[in-house]
């Protein structure tokens, strides 16, 4: 089944089409390897992939356990390497609800560390993954 289309705009920008949803994603070459960056880059996609991939699986924990994780976040530190040019490290921040029992704590955090796109990544790319408990 197709996922995606992807179109190339011109001046290394392209366009993504999910194909069933239609929604669409822009990419923009970052300012630091030809392009304006003025919108996700192609690796900034993958880096923020493994938050969104942590944040998902969680959320189908939680709803499992009947636990509440609306309103929880992250953010993404992407780190760039070069020759050859690739994503060298990532650096996930998830903040999660204080009230969380401790044991439930442990079942989520588990369960991002071992979300598909963490264990798709190369071995190489370092992933640090830090957890808050705060909201």
């Amino acid at each position: 089944m197709l996922t995606s289309r992807l179109l190339y705009k011109g001046e290394l920008r392209t366009e993504l089409v999910h194909e069933k949803s239609g929604n669409k994603i822009y990419t923009d070459a970052p300012t630091d390897n030809h392009g304006k960056g003025q919108a996700f880059s192609p690796t900034d996609l993958l880096a923020t992939s493994l938050a969104s991939c942590m944040l998902t699986v969680m959320g189908i924990k939680a709803n499992q356990l009947s636990i509440n994780l609306e309103g929880s976040s992250a953010t993404v530190v992407k780190t760039m390497a070069s020759n050859p040019r690739r994503v060298a490290e990532i650096n996930v921040e998830l903040n999660l609800p204080n009230s969380l029992e401790p044991k439930h704590k442990t079942i989520l955090e588990r369960t991002a560390l071992e979300c598909p796109v963490a264990k798709s990544l190369s071995n190489e790319l370092i992933q640090r993954v830090k957890f808050n408990y705060t909201n």
